[in-house]
């Protein structure tokens, strides 16, 4: 069956016992310097980025592609320098002060007509997506399809936990980079990658592992996120 939407690839770093930050939501710095490399190389191979207001907040910036062996790849491939990074957001709440919006990145952003109104007279971003459900939320897989209509054919998501859940709800999500790192954050509303209202065990999104890599005292899994098939389930 052709897929009518981007390859969508999830590329998160989290401690050992699976938080994406502290129970203080700060900026997950906890990642060495082999697992921003890999980071760097999931942007590179993508057409877009995309990530959560939250996310955007926490950092105040976004990864650009910086090593020269990634940059001569992409214009081989005939293509730009950095991929479009998008924000998602419903209502689009952002500080345009700060430092992302000084970066050599085109700046998208998929949210709400709520969302949208503050930054449609501004140049902050080059496109404004406005994706609406009938309830007034943003509708995931009409942006998905409307992605792919403009040539943008792989996708990576940087987070949070919250836009993760809200994409396996839309069944958008090809496959999950995870890097474990050696540290525990514990805490009960520490964020995990996939937050939400979370699934029951039998209902839960099934995961196939298609790669193990071990550099120095992190561990990078790559899994393939399968189909929803017709099960048997306990009554």
């Amino acid at each position: 069956m052709v897929q009518h939407r981007p390859h969508t690839t999830v590329v998160l770093a989290m401690s050992a016992d699976g938080k994406i930050a502290d129970y203080r939501r700060s900026p997950a710095r906890f990642g060495s310097g082999a697992d921003k490399a890999h980071l760097e190389k999931q942007i590179a191979a993508s057409d877009a980025v995309i990530f959560g207001a939250g996310t955007l907040r926490a950092y105040g910036t976004t990864l650009t592609v910086t090593d020269p062996t990634l940059l001569q790849q992409r214009q081989q491939e005939n293509r730009p320098p950095q991929p479009v990074h998008i924000v998602i957001s419903h209502s689009a709440n952002l500080n345009p002060e700060i430092k992302f919006f000084r970066q050599p990145v085109r700046r998208w952003l998929l949210t709400t007509s709520l969302g949208a109104h503050f930054w449609q007279e501004r140049a902050e971003f080059e496109q404004i997506l406005i994706f609406e459900t009938p309830d007034g939320e943003i509708d995931t897989l009409s942006a998905w399809q409307y992605l792919a209509k403009v040539q943008i054919s792989r996708v990576a998501v940087l987070g949070g936990g919250q836009l993760v859940a809200t994409l396996l709800a839309a069944n958008v999500i090809d496959e999950f980079w995870l890097t474990v790192c050696p540290v525990l954050l514990g805490g009960a509303t520490a964020p995990t990658p996939v937050e939400g209202q979370g699934f029951l065990y039998y209902f839960a999104p099934q995961l196939h592992l298609l790669e193990v890599q071990q550099i120095e005292q992190e561990i990078f899994l790559h899994y393939q996120l399968l189909r929803p098939t017709t099960m048997d389930y306990p009554n």
